[in-house]
């Protein structure tokens, strides 16, 4: 009964009250006995990795696997190793500077430091350690850097000594001296003698410090209407249904935004500084921290940034980060709104519910896939929070391999024009790789997910769902096994409908009326975390969870 309950948790948001009743009765409900494991029909997660390689797609994101030990190859969370188009350097001589940095891609800090070394193309180790509130660090590094912070630059001297540096503002401005113009490099800070240069950039840190603040105090504390705190006068916000009060750390908030806004419109665009066509260190500094304001602000608070009256409000800072976007080396490190709210939390604290009732949970229900959409299929085209299309929504090589082009013809561009089909295609093309990969460990880890998975003792982290040592439900695993295979034929298949409703055959097949609820169990468990980008870019984790999610509902 207490497995019940808490499978009736997990599921409730896209299977709804009257699928559960089935569910909860699965036991007498459907005559397939325990001992029935029919998944001959079914292929081999072996089968399915050649069926992946052998289409477009997948050929394409394997030469990536491969060129990624090389450090040549494109930009994704992950790679451990960056050279571009080095010629001093190769794998066989490797730079003598690493970079380590976490491994989920969830810390700001270490996605603001990565993004200049992409764009700048610093050749640079890199070295993936879990963040604090995600699991235990290695020895090997806690040895190198007691504190454990991230990110941490490790600079190997001549004679062989280790220098470790921390502080990602420090990290970034050393990379950027060692790395000069009159090396063929990108400057990321105005010149030493540009005085009104440095006094620009001084202005632009303490007013994202500024930022940090009110963001700060308008998610992790309760607003308090009418002022509270150093937040002034109450103000009015309209277009949401009526006037609406707003707290004084909304509109401190907002007007901070607007002095951001203000100083991107002092520019031609759509950078902060004019001297460079690319970002700079201080775009960097902001974009990490936007990101995850735009799906604080859109999750506690129901304020949407990007659409409506605020992207009317603040046009200059939309233009600005669909600039970013339109950079493959952004994509590889973007999260969605759902990672960010799960990931926020263990970093910063709870995130307190305020602002419009009834657009933030509409946008609560949309982030986390409860809202009968945007974690089901079939999926619209775009996400109605987060753009999908205004950059590469995928890896550039999988969209040239998908033979889609961008809006104007070139690759680093935005996507809007697109045949919603193909992409599609594409985006289910690449999660079904990306399964078919690995298929027999996600099982595994999905089979946590059951009854009798995820009961052994073990040590508990900050982040809501990392449990790292939990192991899983051994007789849930096949069935769970079962029916990820078939997901992931689902997900490479050409025709979608008829795919779709193969899956729901297969699965009424291989997954026995009472193990029905178990393995429901252990897909909600694997959808809940399926990480942005950290498994996939958002257009495709997308597919992923809808295929998920109408194979959940095919059991119960």
């Amino acid at each position: 009964v207490k497995f019940m309950k808490a499978a009736a948790a997990a599921l409730i948001a896209t299977v709804g009250t009257s699928s559960f009743a089935s569910a909860l009765t699965f036991g007498t409900s459907r005559g397939r006995p325990t001992s029935h494991l029919a998944m001959s029909s079914l292929p081999s997660w072996n089968d399915l990795q050649s069926l992946a390689s052998s289409t477009p797609v997948g050929s394409s994101l394997d030469e990536e696997v491969s060129l990624r030990p090389t450090g040549r190859a494109a930009p994704f969370v992950q790679n451990k190793l960056r050279l571009f188009d080095s010629e001093e350097f190769s794998s066989d001589k490797p730079p003598k500077i690493t970079l380590y940095r976490d491994h989920a891609g969830w810390c700001p800090y270490c996605m603001k430091t990565m993004c200049q070394i992409e764009e700048k193309q610093i050749p640079i180790n890199i070295e993936l350690v879990p963040m604090r509130s995600y699991g235990d660090k290695p020895t090997e590094f806690t040895k190198l850097v007691p504190s454990g912070l991230l990110p941490a630059l490790i600079v190997e001297t001549d004679d062989g000594r280790k220098q470790v540096i921390t502080e990602s503002q420090v990290i970034m401005e050393l990379l950027d001296q060692w790395h000069p113009p009159s090396e063929g490099y990108k400057p990321m800070l105005p010149d030493s003698n540009d005085q009104a240069g440095n006094a620009r950039y001084d202005k632009l840190a303490r007013l994202e410090r500024d930022l940090f603040s009110w963001w700060c105090n308008f998610i992790f504390r309760p607003e308090r209407m009418g002022g509270g705190g150093s937040g002034g006068l109450m103000g009015m916000l309209s277009g949401k249904g009526g006037s609406a009060e707003m707290s004084g750390a909304m509109k401190g908030f907002l007007d901070a935004l607007d002095k951001v806004e203000a100083e991107l419109k002092s520019t031609t665009g759509p950078w902060f500084f004019d001297n460079a066509d690319h970002p700079t260190m201080i775009d960097f500094v902001y974009v990490s921290h936007v990101e995850r304001m735009l799906a604080s602000a859109a999750f506690w608070k129901g304020l949407d940034l990007r659409s409506g009256d605020e992207k009317k409000r603040f046009p200059c800072l939309n233009a600005w980060l669909e600039a970013f976007e339109k950079r493959e080396y952004y994509l590889a490190f973007k999260s969605d709104y759902f990672t960010h709210v799960m990931d926020i939390p263990p970093q910063y604290g709870p995130g307190y519910d305020g602002g419009f009732d009834d657009m933030r949970e509409k946008f609560a229900k949309s982030i986390t896939g409860r809202d009968g959409k945007s974690w089901n299929l079939p999926l619209p085209f775009d996400d109605e929070l987060q753009p999908l299309y205004t950059g590469p929504p995928l890896p550039l090589s999988v969209l040239q391999a998908a033979g889609i082009k961008g809006d104007n013809g070139k690759k680093e561009d935005s996507y809007q024009s697109a045949d919603p089909d193909m992409m599609a295609k594409a985006c289910r093309g690449m999660a079904g790789w990306k399964l078919a990969s690995n298929g027999e460990a996600v099982a595994r880890f999905a089979a946590r997910g059951g009854p009798k998975g995820g009961t052994n003792p073990r040590k508990t982290f900050g982040a809501q769902l990392a449990d790292p040592y939990a192991e899983a439900d051994k007789e849930a695993q096949p069935y769970a096994d079962a029916a990820l295979r078939a997901v992931c034929k689902s997900l490479l298949a050409d025709d979608n409908d008829a795919a779709l409703h193969a899956m729901k055959s297969d699965l009424q097949d291989a997954v026995p009326s009472d193990q029905a609820g178990a393995v429901a169990a252990s897909l909600a468990y694997l959808r809940d975390r399926v990480g942005v980008p950290r498994d996939l870019p958002l257009a495709s984790a997308r597919h992923l969870r809808a295929h998920i999610n109408y194979a959940i509902q095919s059991i119960v």
